[in-house]
């Protein structure tokens, strides 16, 4: 597997760079979790790092390089619906169950 040294931003990893294997494509993946045991014996705790693009190219704009940026929400932004929303996606699970138009059984 191939290896690329990415710096990381933010966050206690700070200023560090580790070497983060790529994915077929050639690319580290979108995000990096990092477990961090608890001192207590507790659940560990978990760093979730964004992939950004370090550079761009003067040229035609291509990326030159990734950056891991730290993401102090944890990644619950992006599991909040703050993504792609797919025409075939499941509705949230604090949505309302009945479809809109359709009357309820307690209605007839």
């Amino acid at each position: 597997m191939k290896s690329q040294d990415i710096p990381f931003e933010g966050g206690p990893m700070d200023g560090r760079v580790l070497p983060v294997l790529l994915g077929p494509t050639g690319h580290p993946p979108k995000t990096y979790r990092i477990p961090v045991p608890d001192a207590h014996g507790g659940p560990p705790t978990v760093l979730v790092y964004r992939r950004v693009p370090r550079t761009h190219s003067k040229r035609m704009g291509l990326v030159q390089g990734w950056k891991y940026t730290f993401d102090a929400e944890g990644g619950k932004a992006a599991r909040g619906g703050a993504g792609i929303r797919w025409p075939w996606s499941r509705p949230a699970a604090g949505a309302d169950a009945t479809s809109p138009g359709k009357p309820d059984d307690t209605d007839g």
